[in-house]
Formats: structure tokens, C-alpha cells, sequence
């Protein structure tokens, strides 16, 4: 009788054994879930997950930069008319400038070359000319290197070019901060009355 009770004993602890193997374990109690379960899974009371909460909180931080843009557009209004009315001659004048530069420089011509750069650069200054002085967008930096490299070249063939490189730019650095302040002060004169006309 012994042998056959042991026998029940030792199945009933291997069926137990078994059940307890296959029962998932529960999670503990106040244990974080991992992270995929936040972001994917994990939702609040509303229902949503928490990844559509995310892509709303970014979409309204981004809300704000678009509306100062739309707003600053505004202020500045439409880009100042050229002097041939709505002809672009400006802007296909930089585009021929560069194809003409880039014909020459892979042709080894120096006259395209030369022309095309000339012209994409009378584009250029017209072009950021008519926008600063207009007061829709500064372009200081731009037009203040002009005169400075103007001088440059004018000594340069006039006196020859010095034995040291640096002072060259004895005459040039000035030349360029008084450009650079002249040109600051006439843009935000501009600025202001443009944006006074627009009310």
C-alpha cells in the first residue's frame, strides 16, 4: 500500500510542477513597463496611445514657427519689383551667368568663364541691391564686400601686389566697416518705413 501512495504523491507533485511552468507570471506590482509598451502600447484614460499623443505635442510645437513665418512674411510683404517690371531679367541673368561659367570652366575657355561670372554677379548685386535698400531683406554682408574688394583690386593694379599678403588689408578692413555700418543703418531706415506704410 505504501508503494502505490508514494507513487500518487510523486504524480500529483509532477502535474503541479507542470501548471506552474506553463501559468504566465504576473507582473509585479508597481514594476515600469518597458518601452516599446509605453509608446505603442501604454494608453491613457482617453483610449489613445501615447504615440498619437506624441505626434500631436509635435505638430502644435511646431504650429507656433510656422505662424511666426506666416507672420514675419507679412510684415515684410511681397519681394520689391525689379526695374524691368515682371520681367526676371535679374534672375535669368545669374542663371545664363552660370551656365556661361560653368561651360568655360569645363570647356578650360577663359572668356565664358570670365563673362559668366561677371554676369551672375551683376545679377547678384541687383538683385540683393533692390532687396536692401527696399528694406524686405538684409543683405549687409554681401554689399558691404563689394566696395572693400573694389579697393583691393584698384591697389592691387595700381601699386602692384605687396611682398606681404596682409597688408593688403590694411585699406580693406576699413573700407569694409564703414560699408557694413552705412549699409546696416540704411536697411533698417528702410525696414522701418516699409513696415510703417503696411500699417
Amino acid at each position: 500500500m505504501a508503494p502505490s501512495s508514494s507513487k500518487h504523491r510523486a504524480r500529483k507533485r509532477r502535474s503541479a510542477g507542470r501548471g506552474a511552468r506553463a501559468r504566465p507570471l504576473a507582473p509585479e506590482r508597481g514594476a515600469r513597463p518597458l518601452v516599446g509598451e509605453r509608446v505603442g502600447q501604454a494608453a491613457p484614460a482617453g483610449g489613445e496611445p501615447l504615440a498619437g499623443l506624441l505626434a500631436r505635442a509635435r505638430a502644435r510645437a511646431r504650429q507656433p514657427r510656422a505662424e511666426s513665418h506666416a507672420a514675419t512674411r507679412r510684415r515684410q510683404g511681397e519681394r520689391p519689383p525689379g526695374p524691368f517690371g515682371g520681367v526676371p531679367v535679374s534672375e535669368v541673368a545669374i542663371l545664363a551667368g552660370i551656365v556661361a561659367a560653368v561651360y568655360g570652366f569645363l570647356s578650360g575657355t577663359v572668356a565664358p568663364l570670365v563673362a559668366g561670372l561677371a554676369i551672375c554677379a551683376l545679377g547678384v548685386l541687383e538683385l540683393t541691391a533692390r532687396e536692401h535698400f527696399s528694406g524686405f531683406r538684409s543683405h549687409t554682408t554681401l554689399l558691404a564686400a563689394v566696395p572693400a574688394v573694389l579697393v583691393e583690386a584698384g591697389l592691387a593694379l595700381g601699386f602692384g601686389e605687396p611682398r606681404q599678403h596682409l597688408l593688403i588689408l590694411i585699406p580693406v578692413v576699413p573700407v569694409f566697416a564703414l560699408s557694413f555700418w552705412l549699409l546696416r543703418r540704411r536697411f533698417l531706415t528702410a525696414r522701418q518705413r516699409r513696415l510703417a506704410a503696411r500699417g
